[in-house]
C-alpha cells in the first residue's frame, strides 16, 4: 500500500494517473452527481491536494494565518485580476442592452446589407454586440430582432440566426472581457492586449467559416418557420404595432425600423465607439510597451488608461452619461440597473476562482512538470495538448468555463517552464477557447436555450448549431497552430 502511495505521489506515471482520476472525480461530480461546479472544483482539488500527500499548512494554511495557503492564493490571485473586468464588462452591455443599442445596430446593419445581405448583417450585428454582452444575454435581447428579419425575408429562422449566435460564440470565447479569455489571462499571465488582438485574428476566420458559410448552407436546408407567437414583444404587442405596456412573450424588442418613434434612439456612431473606448485603450497601452521607452511618459499615461479595470470603467462612465443621465435616467435608476446586471456574476467568479485553485494544486502537485516531460517524449506540442485538454472537457460537462479554468491550471506550469512571447501565450490561450466551445450538445445549457429560442427540435440543434459550434472551434484552433508554429 505505502509503495503504491510512493508511487502515486512521487513518479511522472503516478502523479498523472492521480490527475486523470481527479478529472474524472470531477466531471463524475459534475455529470451525474449535478453537484453544482463550484463546489466540485473545490472538493476535487482539496481531495487531490491530499492525494498527493502535500502538508495540510500548504493547502490551507494554519489556524493563525492561511494567507500563503494554495486555497486562498488559488482564489485571491485569479480573482483579484478577473473580478473588476467582468464586473465592470457586465455593467457595460446592461447599459447598451438598456438603451436600445442593439436595435439601432440591427436596423443600421439591414440598410446597408439589404434582404438579401440580412444573414451577414445578423452576423455583424452578433460580432459587434457580442462583445460587450455575455453569450445569453446576448441570445435574450437580440433573437427577437432575429425573429423579425426572418418573417421579412420569408426564410428559414436558421439562416438568419446562426451567423448571429457564431457572432456571438467567437466573442465569449475568444475576447475580453468575457470570463474564459479573462481568466486565461491571469492564469496563464498574458495580458489582455494581446488576447484582444489574437482573438480577433483566431476568431474571424472561425466566425466566417461558421457563420458565414456554414450558416448559409445549412439554414438552406433546415427550414424552419418564425412561430406568430415569437413576434409578440415583452410589451404584449406585436412587431411593428404601437407599444401598449402591457403582456409579456419569447419577443422583447421592436421591430428595428420602429426603433427611435418613442424615444430618441442613440446613434450607431454612439454604440459603436462606446464598444471601441475600452479595446482601443487596452490595445494602446499593450502597442505602447512595444514601441515606447519605458521611461516615457506618454507610455505611463497609455499604461493607466489601458489598465483593463480602468479601461472599462472609463466606458461604463461614459455610457452612463450619454446613454442614460443625458437621455433622462436617474442616477438611483442606473444604480439599480448596474446592481440587477451583477447578481449572475457571483456564482460565475465562484466558478472561476475554484477553477483556478484546482490548478494551483495540479501545479504544487508537481503534475505539470510530469506532464511536460510525457509530452516532450511524445513530441505533442503544448498548443495541440491544450486544445485537446480543452475539448475532452468541454464535451465530457458542457460549461466553456469549467473547461477554460480547469485547462489553463493544467496548463499553466507547461507554459511557466518554458520561455515563451506573449503573442505565444496568447495563442495557447486561443487553442484553449477553440476547445472549450466544440460540439456543443445536450449537457450544455446554451445548448437548450438556442433551441428554445430558435424553434428547434433536438435534432434539428445537433443539425445546426453543434456542427456551428464545432467548425468555429477546429478553423479557430488551426489558425492559432498554424501562427504558433510560426513564431515559437
Amino acid at each position: 500500500m505505502t509503495a503504491t502511495v510512493d508511487w502515486l505521489r512521487t513518479t511522472t506515471p503516478g502523479l498523472l494517473v492521480l490527475c486523470g482520476l481527479a478529472i474524472a472525480v470531477l466531471l463524475f461530480a459534475i455529470i451525474k452527481v449535478k453537484l453544482e461546479p463550484f463546489i466540485a472544483l473545490l472538493l476535487t482539488g482539496l481531495g487531490l491536494a491530499l492525494a498527493a500527500g502535500l502538508p495540510v499548512s500548504k493547502i490551507v494554511g494554519t489556524a493563525i494565518k492561511a494567507g500563503d495557503s494554495l486555497l486562498e492564493t488559488g482564489f485571491g490571485g485569479i480573482l483579484g485580476h478577473i473580478a473588476v473586468i467582468i464586473g465592470l464588462g457586465t455593467v457595460l452591455g446592461a447599459i447598451l442592452e438598456q438603451s436600445g443599442g442593439a436595435d439601432v445596430l440591427t436596423g443600421k446593419l439591414l440598410k446597408i446589407f439589404g434582404e438579401k445581405g440580412a444573414p451577414v448583417a445578423m452576423g455583424l450585428l452578433g460580432l459587434i454586440f457580442g462583445i460587450p454582452v455575455f453569450f445569453d444575454i446576448g441570445i435574450f435581447v437580440l433573437a427577437p430582432l432575429i425573429y423579425v428579419a426572418a418573417k421579412r425575408g420569408g426564410r428559414s429562422l436558421v439562416l438568419y440566426a446562426m451567423p448571429m449566435l457564431a457572432g456571438l460564440s467567437m466573442t465569449h470565447a475568444f475576447l475580453p472581457p468575457h470570463p474564459g479569455p479573462v481568466a486565461l489571462g491571469g492564469l496563464l499571465g498574458v495580458s489582455l492586449g494581446w488576447l484582444i488582438l489574437i482573438g480577433f485574428v483566431c476568431g474571424i476566420p472561425g466566425f466566417i467559416a461558421a457563420g458565414l458559410v456554414w450558416g448559409t448552407y445549412i439554414g438552406k436546408r433546415v427550414i424552419v418557420e418564425v412561430p406568430d407567437e415569437f413576434l409578440v414583444r415583452a410589451d404584449g404587442s406585436r412587431a411593428g404595432e404601437p407599444s401598449v405596456k402591457t403582456g409579456e412573450g419569447p419577443g422583447t424588442a421592436t421591430d428595428p425600423e420602429s426603433v427611435g418613434t418613442l424615444t430618441k434612439a442613440p446613434s450607431v456612431g454612439l454604440i459603436g465607439g462606446i464598444i471601441a473606448i475600452p479595446l482601443i485603450l487596452i490595445l494602446g497601452a499593450t502597442f505602447g510597451t512595444q514601441l515606447l521607452d519605458k521611461d516615457s511618459q506618454l507610455l505611463q499615461v497609455l499604461t493607466f488608461l489601458g489598465t483593463p479595470a480602468v479601461a472599462l470603467l472609463i466606458a461604463v462612465l461614459i455610457a452612463f452619461y450619454v446613454l442614460g443621465i443625458r437621455r433622462g435616467s436617474s442616477v438611483q435608476e442606473l444604480s439599480t440597473l448596474t446592481a440587477e446586471s451583477l447578481r449572475p456574476v457571483g456564482m460565475l467568479l465562484l466558478v472561476v476562482g475554484a477553477g483556478a485553485f484546482f490548478g494551483k494544486v495540479i501545479s504544487a502537485t508537481g503534475i505539470g512538470t510530469a506532464l511536460a516531460d510525457t509530452m516532450s517524449a511524445a513530441g505533442l506540442p503544448v498548443i495541440v495538448l491544450a486544445y485537446i485538454i480543452s475539448c475532452g472537457l468541454r464535451i465530457a460537462q458542457g460549461s466553456a468555463t469549467v473547461a477554460i479554468v480547469t485547462t489553463g491550471g493544467i496548463v499553466a506550469p507547461l507554459v511557466a517552464g518554458h520561455d515563451y512571447s506573449q503573442m505565444s501565450i496568447a495563442l495557447i490561450a486561443m487553442s484553449i477557447a477553440a476547445g472549450s466551445i466544440i460540439l456543443s450538445h445536450v449537457n450544455d445549457g446554451g445548448f437548450w436555450i438556442i433551441a428554445k429560442y430558435f424553434n428547434l427540435t433536438v435534432k434539428q440543434t445537433l443539425q445546426t448549431w453543434t456542427v456551428l459550434e464545432t467548425v468555429l472551434s477546429v478553423v479557430s484552433f488551426a489558425v492559432a497552430a498554424v501562427l504558433f508554429a510560426i513564431v515559437s
